[in-house]
């Protein structure tokens, strides 16, 4: 089954507003009806900047990437991507095509 996948990039300490960023996103999707939302954080990462992000000593984070990844259809993700952009503008957000086995 063809479906699409949506993938979006961010950082462990962004919030939005007094609520981390990726829980609002997370929450958003859920009430737009998307089916369904896995955050995974990364152990380590860097982006445009260069920039690298890892966990440190005693678990101590210096802003880990993390990793938001739903899969649905693809008019459903798309009508959603106005609103969840809206709320990151900053974050890198990758729309593709998948296959669902």
């Amino acid at each position: 089954m063809i479906k699409h996948q949506l993938t979006i990039y961010v950082k462990e300490t962004e919030m939005s507003g007094d609520l981390p960023l990726h829980e609002v996103l997370v929450r958003r999707m859920l009430h737009l009806d998307i089916g369904g939302a896995t955050v995974m954080v990364g152990v380590m990462g860097y982006g445009k900047h260069g920039r690298v992000h890892r966990k440190r000593l005693f678990g101590v984070s210096d802003d880990r990437p993390l990793v938001i990844t739903s899969i649905d259809d693809e008019v459903r993700l798309r009508a959603a991507l106005p609103e969840l952009r809206a709320l990151a503008p900053g974050a890198l957000m990758v729309l593709q095509e998948v296959e669902v086995l």
